[in-house]
């Protein structure tokens, strides 16, 4: 499928699913309140423990909701996958299953370029340049030694090292990861098509998808994807900003997005299916 007939196809998605699209918006509301509430109630533990219970359970129930989510966001793109315009029959609480392994896969796709990224630091010695310039720092300070021109000399010294190891650290890192995310819509696919959470976490095989896909297909569909988003959020911006009261559209307008791109991915890795 070419990149305008998926476009297409992923505008007018979330419209064929309006009662999936209305149980998303719902949760996604009733989730931010009870995350938000939590999150608040949590804190005021440390005036009342009661306060710790009832925030625990409210922050609870936000990432059940958080899990429901996802668990139509994985249907949204199996539904593409298998070239469907419509959501078949969703019953959400026997879906949590797809919810969990798609927060499984949000997570391994961070950690792992995270620990590269850690590990590059080590290498290019991030941490020791740090100690270094912090010694220096410290004799700076010093009242002994203020105005001191060789301290003033130190800092400089170690100022260099870091800049470059941080530096070399901060681009390597930023490119790994580009290419994990890259990654992770991969598996995130492969969640959908096979239901397997190993497969998904398999990124060796997720770069074959990506290969097959073509990489260059898969750019170009995400940058269109986040203009189209980018120029409809402009847009709204807009109207609300003379029309504040329309600024509940979002309730909608948010999960129509989210259910867009969705089914995009899914149109996408139809190719390879």
């Amino acid at each position: 499928m070419d990149i305008t007939e998926i476009i297409k196809r992923a505008i007018v998605f979330p419209s064929k699913n309006l009662e999936i699209l209305s149980i998303y918006a719902i949760l996604s509301v009733l989730g931010g309140a009870f995350a938000v509430q939590g999150v608040i109630t949590f804190l005021f533990g440390i005036i009342d423990l009661t306060n710790f219970v009832i925030g625990a359970i409210y922050i609870a129930i936000a990432i059940i909701i958080g899990i429901i989510t996802r668990s139509i966001s994985v249907q949204c793109v199996k539904s593409g996958i298998e070239l469907q315009d419509k959501i078949p029959d969703f019953k959400w609480w026997g879906n949590w299953g797809a919810g969990l392994k798609k927060i499984v896969i949000m997570i391994f796709y961070f950690i792992v370029p995270a620990l590269i990224v850690v590990f590059i630091g080590l290498v290019t010695n991030v941490y020791g340049n740090l100690i270094n310039i912090g010694q220096a720092l410290t004799l700076q300070i010093s009242p002994v030694l203020m105005g001191n021109v060789g301290v003033t000399d130190a800092i400089n010294n170690a100022a260099f090292p870091l800049f470059v190891s941080l530096a070399f650290t901060l681009v390597a890192g930023l490119l790994i990861f580009l290419v994990f995310t890259f990654f992770q819509v991969m598996a995130e696919a492969r969640l959908a098509h096979t239901g397997s959470l190993l497969k998904a976490l398999n990124f060796i095989s997720a770069a074959k998808d990506l290969k097959m896909i073509g990489l260059g297909k898969v750019i170009l569909l995400s940058i269109l994807v986040l203009v189209i988003v980018s120029v409809i959020e402009m847009v709204l911006t807009f109207i609300f900003d003379h029309l504040v009261v329309l600024s509940i559209l979002n309730i909608v307008i948010t999960p129509y997005i989210a259910l867009f791109g969705q089914s995009a991915l899914g149109f996408l890795y139809s190719d390879i299916v």
